[in-house]
């Protein structure tokens, strides 16, 4: 099981990552912090300063429909926010 999903590319994290050197990863609900920063310098050659993690919840919808009530909802996930040393960089968009 890989700790990093996929890397956050929005906006507000875009924005972030060019004035404070923070970037914004997906990552495995049972991942720590110790093992996000692990696989974060492991994958990018960076040396990470902090780590900051949020846990979400899954989102439930209900419907009404024809047929009846249906129930769903959406998977939770965990996002970390990773803070840089000052210099380092991560090219998301580089193996394009």
């Amino acid at each position: 099981m890989s700790v990093l999903i996929k890397p956050i590319i929005t906006e507000k994290v875009t924005a972030d990552s060019e004035l404070n050197n923070r970037y914004g990863f997906v990552v495995a609900t049972t991942a720590n912090k110790v093992e996000i920063k692990k696989a974060v310098e492991a994958t990018y050659g960076v040396t990470v300063e902090k780590v900051r993690t949020m846990n979400y919840g899954p989102e439930r919808k209900t419907r009404f429909t024809k047929t009846g009530i249906q129930h769903g909802k959406t998977n939770a996930i965990k996002k970390a926010i990773v803070q840089v040393a000052e210099g380092d960089t991560i090219d998301f968009y580089s193996n394009l």
